[in-house]
C-alpha cells in the first residue's frame, strides 16, 4: 500500500515540467523588466538601440543611387521605392538601389503627392497630370489652365488645383481609373490646400479671403457622389475661420476626421462637424508643427539647454486619444520630414527617425551636411549632389 501511493505521489509532480515553467516565467519577468527599464530609462534605450537593435547606422554601408550632378534630378520617395525624375525619365529604383523600372513623363517642374502605392505628378504651372500605382502609369491626362496644386488619396482618387482661368482656381476631382467626377470653381478666393478622405467621400478645400483689408480662412467640405450629380448642391459643411486666421495646410486622417494647421494652432473637424483644437503654439517657441500623417500631429519646441545649446522637444499628439508622447533630442532641428508614421528629423550631419509612438527607428550618422531627404514609410533618401543613400525603415 505505501509503495502504491509513493509511486503515484512521484507520477503527480514532473520534474522536468516543473523546471520548464520555471524557466519560461523567469523569461517572462526578465522580459518584462527589460521593456520597462527600456521604455523608461534613455541611456539603456539608447544602448540597446545601438548594440543591440542595430538602429544606428552610418553612411558608408548603405546602399546608394548614383546620380549625375549636372542634370539635378527630382528625387521622391513612395511605398517601398525611390524614384529618380531627369529629362523626361522616372527611374524607380528598390530598397537595395536596383533600378526596376524606367517610365517616360512629360515633366520638367514636378508637384509630387504620395500616398499608400500611389504617386500623383503634375506639371508646376503646367498641364500635364500622371497618376503612377506601384511602378506602372495607371493613367494620363492634359488640364485646361495651370496646375499649382496636387493631392493623391489611398485608394487613388486625385484632385488637382488650377489657376489662370476665368476663375480666381477650379478644384477637379479624378476617381483612381482617370475618370473626371467633377470640378468646382472659386471665383475669388484662393485655395491655400486641398485633401479627399481616404474613403473617397469627400473633398476638402481650404480657401483664402484676401479680398478685405483682413485675411479670412475658410474651409468648405464637399461630398464626392453628390458633387459628382451635382456640383451646385454638394457642399455637406463650410467653416468660417476667424479674422486673420491664416490656414497653411489640411489633411484627412482616419475615421474621417479633416486636420487642419494652421500658423498658431492645430484643429480637428470631425465627420459630424465638431471642431476641436488639439495644439496652440502661442508662448511656446514652435520650430516646426506638421500634420501629414496618419493618426498624430506633430509640433517642435525648442528649449534651451545651456548658454549656447537647444534642445529639440518633439510633442507627437494622436488625433484619436488626444494621448501626447514626448521625444527630445539633445540638438537644434534644422528640418522635418513626415510620412504616415514616421517623422524624420534633420539634426545637420546626423538624422533621426522617429515613429509616432515616440520610439527610434533609425539614427543616421553622415559625414556631411544633409540638405534633402525623401521619405516614405518604409523607406529614406538621404540626397546628396552626386547619390542617394538608402535608408530601410
Amino acid at each position: 500500500m505505501k509503495d502504491f501511493w509513493k509511486e503515484k505521489q512521484e507520477k503527480k509532480i514532473n520534474k522536468k515540467k516543473l523546471i520548464i515553467l520555471i524557466v519560461l516565467v523567469i523569461l517572462l519577468i526578465t522580459c518584462i523588466t527589460i521593456v520597462i527599464i527600456y521604455a523608461k530609462n534613455e541611456q539603456f534605450r539608447n544602448w540597446i538601440d545601438i548594440n543591440v537593435l542595430r538602429k544606428e547606422i552610418n553612411q558608408e554601408n548603405l546602399p546608394t543611387i548614383e546620380l549625375k550632378e549636372d542634370e539635378n534630378p527630382t528625387i521622391c520617395a513612395f511605398s517601398q521605392n525611390i524614384g529618380v525624375l531627369s529629362k523626361n525619365e522616372f527611374k524607380i529604383y528598390n530598397s537595395t538601389g536596383k533600378e526596376e523600372k524606367t517610365l517616360t513623363l512629360e515633366i520638367t517642374t514636378p508637384l509630387i503627392d504620395t500616398s499608400n502605392r500611389y504617386l500623383a505628378i503634375g506639371e508646376d504651372n503646367g498641364k500635364k497630370i500622371y497618376l503612377i500605382a506601384d511602378k506602372d502609369i495607371v493613367w494620363e491626362k492634359e488640364i485646361t489652365g495651370n496646375i499649382s496644386q496636387i493631392t493623391v488619396n489611398q485608394n487613388g482618387y486625385v484632385a488637382v488645383t488650377i489657376v489662370n482661368t476665368s476663375n480666381k482656381a477650379v478644384v477637379e476631382v479624378y476617381d483612381e481609373k482617370g475618370n473626371e467626377l467633377f470640378k468646382t470653381f472659386y471665383a475669388s478666393n484662393r485655395v491655400a490646400d486641398i485633401s479627399i478622405s481616404n474613403d473617397n467621400k469627400y473633398l476638402a478645400v481650404a480657401e483664402l479671403d484676401t479680398s478685405g483689408t483682413i485675411i479670412k480662412s475658410n474651409i468648405q467640405i464637399i461630398s464626392i457622389e453628390a458633387a459628382s450629380n451635382n456640383p451646385d448642391n454638394s457642399i455637406v459643411n463650410k467653416i468660417d475661420g476667424q479674422n486673420n486666421d491664416l490656414i497653411t495646410n489640411i489633411k484627412y486622417q482616419e475615421k474621417n476626421k479633416l486636420i487642419c494647421m494652421y500658423t498658431d494652432r492645430i484643429d480637428s473637424i470631425s465627420e459630424d462637424g465638431n471642431i476641436e483644437t488639439l495644439y496652440k503654439s502661442e508662448d511656446k517657441k514652435v520650430t516646426f508643427m506638421d500634420i501629414n500623417m496618419q493618426n498624430s500631429i506633430m509640433a517642435i519646441e525648442e528649449k534651451s539647454s545651456g548658454l549656447f545649446t537647444a534642445d529639440s522637444n518633439v510633442s507627437i499628439i494622436n488625433t484619436d486619444t488626444k494621448n501626447t508622447i514626448n521625444y527630445t533630442v539633445d540638438s537644434v532641428t534644422k528640418e522635418i520630414y513626415t510620412a504616415n508614421n514616421i517623422i524624420g528629423l534633420n539634426l545637420g550631419t546626423e538624422m533621426e527617425f522617429i515613429n509616432t509612438n515616440g520610439w527610434l527607428a533609425k539614427r543616421y550618422i553622415g559625414s556631411q551636411e544633409i540638405t534633402q531627404v525623401v521619405l516614405a514609410n518604409s523607406i529614406a533618401g538621404i540626397v546628396y549632389r552626386d547619390r542617394i543613400e538608402i535608408i530601410n525603415l
